[in-house]
């Protein structure tokens, strides 16, 4: 893994807007930006037409000017560009699998092309096996002088939709890690569901097994989050453990958040990789960029 963060970049607003979220990212960690465009004209019927010369030098001076733009507000970050003539999903895959972090544009449900959920974002999403971040542009908060150079930001803060069933470290450990780079609070949220067995017919039995079941998720809830308070303990954190709908529960927490970190499995669908309902449903309609972390 090499120690830098990657945008793909196309030209669209969605796009211009992971740049600069990714930049912002960078220089936190300390670590080089990479601009990527990938073009390849093969098979589509949009790009039959385009010469492919006309189109790397449209993409370089494409590169070219986000990376002066960079330069200009940010003189103390290490700007690197590529162009490839690769597939995109192949590219940013690649590309993704290297760094510490990729970041992707993303238009949500609206979207027609580019970089956005629905296309290249899921194609790259359920095959990668390094965090992915997807920003849009109504939801990217230029940060102040102040939140760069460390303070804490007492509005802010990180949520992590956590499966206390099935926790996974990698999801929790980049979830920490980003609110103590933030300098913010942390939301771990757990959503339930009274097992699908109980119908009306249970009677006053109903509200006893709920109250264990909200005890046992609770319980887990804090054995998960144990080792990584006691690795961060001067992230604060909340712990939400409540009856619910996962997905619905997560969008509405997103409308505060700073950065909303959720989970995909690493394993194959019957039709190939895919990235699960709730993260599906969560990069769709979340109001904050998007972490989504794999894990085995």
């Amino acid at each position: 893994m090499s120690h830098t963060v990657t945008v793909g970049l196309d030209g669209s607003r969605e796009s211009l807007a992971a740049v600069d979220w990714a930049a912002e990212e960078a220089l936190r960690r300390a670590v080089p930006l990479r601009l990527l465009h990938a073009w390849c004209g093969d098979g589509d019927p949009r790009t039959l037409l385009v010469d492919p010369v006309v189109a790397r030098g449209w993409g370089e001076r494409m590169l070219g000017v986000a990376e002066r733009r960079l330069r200009r507000r940010h003189p103390a970050l290490d700007v690197e560009t590529e162009w490839s003539s690769n597939d995109a999903v192949e590219e940013l895959c690649a590309a993704g699998d290297t760094a510490e972090l990729l970041v992707l544009g993303s238009r949500g449900l609206s979207g027609l092309a580019g970089f956005l959920a629905g296309s290249v974002s899921l194609a790259v999403l359920a095959r990668i096996r390094r965090p992915v971040v997807l920003v849009r542009p109504h939801n990217h908060r230029a940060p102040k002088a102040d939140e760069l150079a460390g303070a804490v930001d007492p509005e802010a803060e990180v949520v992590i939709g956590l499966d206390v069933s099935r926790p996974a470290d990698e999801v929790l450990a980049f979830g920490f890690a980003a609110a103590d780079r933030y300098g913010c609070g942390l939301r771990v949220l757990h959503a339930w569901a009274v097992p699908t067995i109980c119908g009306p017919d249970m009677g006053g039995a109903l509200p006893l097994l709920t109250t264990e079941v909200a005890q046992d998720a609770r319980r887990a809830l804090d054995e998960a989050l144990a080792p990584w308070t006691d690795k961060y303990p001067d992230v604060p954190v909340v712990r939400e453990c409540h009856q619910g709908r996962p997905a619905q529960d997560l969008a509405e927490a997103s409308r505060d958040a700073r950065l909303l970190v959720v989970g995909r499995r690493n394993r194959p669908g019957r039709i190939g990789p895919h990235i699960g309902a709730v993260t599906h449903a969560v990069i769709h309609h979340s109001l904050a960029p998007v972490a989504v972390v794999p894990h085995d």
